[in-house]
């Protein structure tokens, strides 16, 4: 999850997520959860050599870093063929206590603001789990206007073989065998436009080969398929909502949808995030206040907290019921592994007012209570994203590093039900939601199973499923994933 602080963010906009980083934005677990202070950066050398790209990281974390004493006294960044290398080394102590799972990063600036401003990606258009041990791959969801979905291929397709042509097809069995799941990534091939592969796919169609060519696409926070609706669970009106991640082009679709609860009068809300790797904390701001019409001006959303010697940074965040608000008696939020940064900020912030009438349905969240700043070197298009506060709820619980289970006062186990589209009432976590809503008893969610991290650079494979619920699948992180990948886990 992301956090940005304020001022730098107003660069840029506020972003909420798992991991970012900017002029001055934050971001957590999958994106950037973002505040915008107003940095005032060591002066260092200003071009874009590789040692001073190094040393403008160096300063750069030595005044905003949320974890200083973990930085070491002095590094020699001549044995570093790369700036993110030297980053990684720097930030290595916190890593290994599972504060950084490289949260703080460095990215393009072009690239990010394209994603946040308007969910620009290049890609195949879908989203992708592994399971490991059995060697398969398959779709957890398909995004409109992208060519996957246009060929066919949707949630539940499972993708048998990858190649260039028909002579050359490799079953994903085959690959993972000999190369793991990043040998999937690498055979997906670069995210650039026309990149083209032969994928040898099955669903309830049958098995068929499928040329599909990487185009750009723009994604779209709340799918016009499946995103918004009103679910007649036996006579009871519940409204269901699935943000994909917190990007600008959110607010209309989060607006709508909860006005047509409002207008409905309904009091029951899923709120299914199950994917949500992050994104705007001005989204993720949103989505608590139209959940929030029955909460006060006077009421805390969250706090964001940087360490002492930027005390003057912190910030807390009123609740601010908007037109389109509703006024839950019950939340049920679906969550898995890949749910973090701004997706837990939400979460957690109802915990304090709901108690157990706020539930988490599906598996424990990824763990991501701290977010980013993003600091620009604009010259060599630079974003540093920097973890450099912490968010809490309004009770102040805010250290769920190891994911949001053992925080919720309710929790109900749940797989990731791949034979149902998302939101149907018949899909297992959606199901187990309604159940939630209707009183009905189940298990609670374990501690275990959140997010595992590989050693790979952050590679952020994510389980979606607990042990004895389903397929142990994660969904699928290349080892440098773009910023669409950051915040959208599973993106191809």
């Amino acid at each position: 999850m992301k956090y940005r602080p304020a001022t730098a963010l107003l660069a840029i906009v506020a972003m909420l997520s798992a991991c970012g980083g900017g002029s001055s934005t934050a971001s957590s677990g999958g994106g950037p959860v973002g505040v915008t202070p107003t940095p005032t950066p060591t002066p260092v050398a200003s071009g874009c050599s590789l040692r001073e790209r190094q040393d403008w990281i160096a300063a750069q974390l030595r005044e905003w870093y949320l974890f200083p004493e973990t930085l070491p006294a002095s590094l020699d960044p001549a044995p570093y063929a790369t700036a993110s290398d030297y980053l990684d080394a720097l930030t290595a102590t916190a890593r290994s206590q599972r504060r950084d799972r490289y949260f703080t990063y460095l990215t393009s600036i072009a690239e990010e603001s394209a994603y946040y401003s308007s969910g620009s990606s290049a890609g195949f258009g879908f989203r992708l789990a592994a399971d490991t041990a059995a060697r398969r791959i398959a779709v957890t969801e398909s995004f409109e206007g992208a060519p996957a979905l246009a060929a066919g291929i949707d949630r539940g397709t499972e993708i048998l073989a990858i190649g260039t042509n028909s002579s050359n097809l490799r079953t994903v069995s085959a690959i993972i065998a000999a190369e793991g799941t990043a040998g999937v990534t690498n055979a997906l091939g670069p995210n650039t436009v026309g990149t083209t592969r032969l994928l040898r796919v099955v669903d309830v169609a049958g098995t068929r080969d499928v040329s599909v060519a990487k185009a750009d696409f723009t994604l779209t926070p709340v799918s016009s398929r499946y995103g918004a609706r009103v679910i007649d669970d036996g006579g009871r009106k519940v409204g269901y909502v699935n943000l994909r991640t917190f990007i600008t082009t959110a607010d209309p679709a989060l607006r709508s949808a909860f006005a047509q609860f409002r207008a409905q009068g309904i009091t029951e809300i899923i709120v299914d995030l199950r994917y949500n790797g992050g994104g705007l904390i001005s989204i993720a701001e949103l989505m608590g206040d139209l959940l929030g019409g029955n909460r006060s001006t006077s009421e805390v959303f969250d706090y964001v907290t940087f360490r002492p010697e930027k005390a003057s940074e912190n910030a807390t965040r009123m609740f601010a019921p908007q037109p389109q608000s509703t006024s839950p008696t019950r939340l049920a939020f679906i969550g898995t592994g890949g749910t973090a940064s701004a997706s837990e900020l939400v979460i957690n912030a109802f915990t304090p007012f709901l108690h157990n009438r706020s539930a988490l349905i599906g598996t424990n969240t990824y763990g991501k209570p701290v977010g980013q700043i993003a600091l620009d070197r604009t010259a060599c298009d630079d974003r540093l994203r920097v973890i450099a506060f912490a968010t809490q709820n309004a009770a102040r619980q805010g250290a769920y590093f190891d994911g949001l289970a053992p925080f919720m006062e309710a929790s109900c186990q749940a797989t990731d039900d791949l034979n149902h589209q998302l939101g149907d009432p018949l899909e297992a976590s959606t199901r187990s939601a309604l159940d939630f809503l209707a009183g009905r008893s189940c298990s609670a969610v374990a501690s275990v199973g959140q997010a595992t991290q590989s050693t790979g650079q952050a590679a952020q494979s994510v389980r979606t499923s607990v042990a004895g619920g389903g397929p142990q699948r994660e969904l699928l992180m290349p080892e440098r994933p773009d910023t669409p990948q950051r915040e959208v886990p599973g993106l191809f």
